[in-house]
């Protein structure tokens, strides 16, 4: 599958990447991680604090599938609201998913921490406004359980949003506790300590076939076989037919980065800005002062004319902002995966024990990819966690 197409703006910001040696020879561990993007190299980095032997294989170079076209807004609010989510699975189960949520973005910030390189983390501010009228009581109602609930926000009304920004909206939620990061720069740097940590990485090695049995699971690459005790699958978008996963859903996106901006006027704090329409515009400015602004998701099957599409973003870009004068210096179209139910599909494999899947679908995969490393380090380790049936396969 072809995972983007375009001048993708984030490899530009990497001018010497680092690069990991392929599988020559045959090599035991006890968890395989099979894909080296966010998902992949998140869950590296975990299990690195642990006395796990570890494997990451990816069959191209580090954090250029879909990672590299990722928009890095992190999020603790999901394309599925709260009020969805309660609707759906009650009050218990949906709060928590959202506090796990919550809880994630500060364990990215953490392990950035840790990094030794810039990676272009930086704690942000967010805005989700009504997009209109009818969707402005949902928001409302929206906002009022996030408050019930124990999540900070602030209910900005039609006048305050139009006080602060360029733009008019009936309403918005406005909160605190987002991040954004340069993707592509994350992943590597993710990687690399992982690897100061004991993690053994291969690139350009791909799994030519493999067999689940009792006595392990083995997987055949062109130059080495790798016999596993455990497997993760953080492949993404690719591995949805093996899966399994029931109500999975695969589209594409576009999205432009402009020119860098000289001065960025009616845009409050720089805040990652979304809205309640669907399919949804997003935004969000970058360290070297550009816009990334994306959207009008459409099916995958469909034929795009890939320049239409970007001049239809700058334009809505324009609507926002009038006072800006942006032009596109990139723009690309990436396979976007989403589900039914707005949650990522993160778990055993209901037919194979010890194979695991980390698949973070949704506008907040990153932030999945952290949820989900916690979730499959605790499966691992101790057989459970308390989240593995929200997110569980075959739901």
């Amino acid at each position: 599958m072809e995972l983007h197409q375009g001048n993708l703006y984030w490899p530009s910001t990497v001018t010497d990447p680092p690069s990991f040696p392929a599988l020559t020879s045959s090599i035991n561990c006890d968890v395989l991680i099979i894909g080296g993007g966010m998902s992949g190299t998140i869950m590296a980095r975990v299990l690195a604090d642990y006395d796990i032997n570890t494997v990451l294989i990816e069959k191209n170079q580090i954090g250029t599938g879909s990672t590299s076209a990722n928009t890095g807004l992190l999020q603790f609010s999901n394309d599925a609201m709260l009020v969805d989510l309660i609707a759906r699975f009650g009050k218990e189960k949906a709060v928590y998913f959202y506090k796990l949520c919550l809880k994630a973005i500060d364990e990215l910030d953490k392990y950035n921490a840790y990094l030794s390189g810039p990676t272009d983390f930086r704690r942000a501010e967010s805005l989700y406004y009504a997009s209109n009228d009818h969707e402005h009581k949902k928001l409302k109602n929206e906002f009022d359980a996030l408050i019930q609930y124990g999540f900070h926000a602030d209910y900005l009304d039609k006048h305050a949003i139009r006080s602060l920004y360029d733009f008019e909206a009936p309403g918005g939620i406005y909160t605190k506790a987002e991040a954004e990061v340069n993707p592509y720069k994350f992943s590597l740097e993710l990687a690399k300590d992982s690897d100061r940590l004991g993690v053994q990485i291969y690139e350009n090695t791909e799994i030519l076939s493999h067999q689940f049995t009792k006595d392990g699971l083995f997987f055949e690459t062109e130059k080495g076989d790798i016999q596993a005790k455990k497997v993760i699958y953080a492949t993404g978008y690719g591995t949805q037919e093996f899966a399994k996963t029931k109500g999975a859903l695969l589209e594409r996106t576009f999205t432009i980065a402009t020119e860098p901006i000289d001065q960025f006027i009616g845009w409050h704090n720089r805040s990652l800005i979304w809205e309640t329409a669907r399919p949804y515009h997003y935004l969000r400015a970058t360290r070297d002062n550009r816009i990334l602004i994306g959207g009008l998701d459409d099916k995958l099957t469909k034929e795009h004319d890939l320049e239409t599409k970007g001049q239809q973003l700058l334009h809505k870009l324009k609507t926002l902002f009038p006072h800006l004068t942006p032009s596109i210096a990139f723009e690309w179209s990436a396979v976007f995966g989403s589900t039914k139910d707005g949650l990522p599909f993160i778990g055993e494999h209901p037919k194979y024990k010890d194979v695991y899947f980390m698949l973070g679908y949704g506008g907040n995969g990153t932030v999945y990819s952290m949820l989900g490393a916690e979730i499959l380090k605790d499966l691992i380790l101790y057989g459970y966690h308390p989240a593995m049936d929200i997110t569980r396969l075959g739901r």
